[in-house]
Formats: structure tokens, C-alpha cells, sequence
């Protein structure tokens, strides 16, 4: 007699799915906020660079905040002769547990 036992399917495909797709939510949410808070504390002349902050997801496990406006970083870094005024750096230091909320939750935790 043979005890041996074949598995089939042991779910992992399916928890590795759902657990990606848990990710890619939270990571999505953190964006959105993160995008909030950059646009929150951008400084405006025209709005341009404002309204150019957008969030990004790179690779299902990364999400990029930013903006295509050429001068950005001459407003986040400063110049010689102009001082940094950051909102992209700020965003994403100073709301940390907040983003580490949204993830927790979006996992279900």
C-alpha cells in the first residue's frame, strides 16, 4: 500500500495573485496621497509645475512621484541664486506611517 499523497494545487498561485494584487492597490492609494501632498506644498506662480505632479506605479512593488516640467528640479534643489523650496522630498519623508498605513491596511492588516 502507497501513503503516498500528491498535491495538486496548494494555492500558492493564487495567494501569490491576490497578495500582488493587495499590493498594487496600496501602492496605488500611496501614490495618490503622496501626489496630494506634493501638489499641497508646491510653490505656484503659473500652476504649471503643480499640476504637472503625478504618481506612477514603475513595477507592481514601486511607485514613483514626480513631474516632467524641466525646471522642477531647480525648484526642489535650489540654484545658486535661488533657494530650494523641496515639495517632492517633503512628501514622501514627512507622511512615512501614513503610507505604511495605507499598505497595512490594504493587506488587510
Amino acid at each position: 500500500m502507497d501513503d503516498t499523497v500528491e498535491i495538486v494545487n496548494d494555492g500558492t498561485d493564487e495567494w501569490e495573485a491576490a497578495f500582488g494584487a493587495a499590493i498594487a492597490r496600496g501602492l496605488e492609494q500611496v501614490g495618490l496621497a503622496a501626489e496630494g501632498h506634493a501638489k499641497a506644498i508646491c510653490p505656484v506662480d503659473t500652476g504649471r509645475l503643480r499640476n504637472s505632479i503625478t504618481h506612477a506605479q514603475l513595477d507592481g512593488t514601486h511607485e514613483a512621484v514626480g513631474t516632467n516640467v524641466e525646471y522642477a528640479r531647480y525648484v526642489e534643489l535650489g540654484t545658486s541664486r535661488r533657494a530650494e523650496k523641496p515639495f517632492l522630498r517633503p512628501a514622501a519623508s514627512e507622511h512615512a506611517e501614513e503610507y505604511r498605513a495605507i499598505l497595512r491596511a490594504a493587506l488587510g492588516g
